[in-house]
């Protein structure tokens, strides 16, 4: 698959079989009910790609505030040297607030809420385990611009999968859409299939 990705080939997480090239054969000939419980794992793991990213990207913003609060940025949202959890969070909530803050993209209308969050964690986890990152002023520059690589490098990673999951979604959703329209399944059928 794609090189620097979570997706692993034959793994059972919900990102290896979304991405799994199989996933998508045979949509056509799939019965309604199949094709859009293929739609909904793609559109949960999305969103959970989506939460996990976000949070990530909180960290990168947080270790972007640090920088230019030591570079005496005009504006720069001041980072308290020592902070306790409250702190960080409040820190954090500063940040997030930041009319400056120009990377919150396009994003898509979901109708599911992250469930399956933890095995993105993980990961992100794996990036963020330097314990210096709950006390950035303790960190020197070059461990404050190591650990913005990292983050960054797994910020790209869970981007990727998250454009390739919805390409995934995309192609569920659009043969979905030819079967209405070329008159496939009518709304009383889609109605009945959707029942208990």
């Amino acid at each position: 698959m794609v090189e620097h990705s979570g997706y692993q080939q034959g793994g059972r997480r919900a990102l290896d079989r979304v991405l799994a090239p199989e996933f998508l054969e045979g949509l056509g000939e799939l019965p309604l009910d199949d094709l859009r419980a293929r739609r909904d794992l793609a559109e949960q793991e999305e969103a959970d790609l989506s939460y996990a990213r976000r949070l990530l990207q909180g960290r990168l913003d947080l270790l972007r505030a640090e920088g230019e609060r030591r570079q005496g940025v005009d504006g720069a949202v001041d980072v308290p040297a020592a902070r306790s959890d409250a702190e960080l969070v409040a820190a954090l909530t500063d940040v997030l607030a930041d009319p400056r803050r120009s990377d919150h993209g396009m994003g898509r209308f979901t109708s599911v809420e992250p469930s399956r969050v933890g095995e993105h964690r993980r990961r992100a986890e794996l990036a963020v385990a330097d314990p210096h990152l709950s006390d950035l002023s303790a960190m020197d520059d070059e461990q404050l611009a190591g650990a913005r690589e990292r983050l960054l490098a797994l910020e790209h990673e869970l981007s990727g999968d998250r454009h390739r999951v919805q390409e995934v979604m995309d192609a569920c959703t659009e043969e979905v859409t030819r079967r209405y329209r070329e008159g496939l399944v009518s709304v009383e059928d889609a109605l009945r299939s959707s029942r208990p």
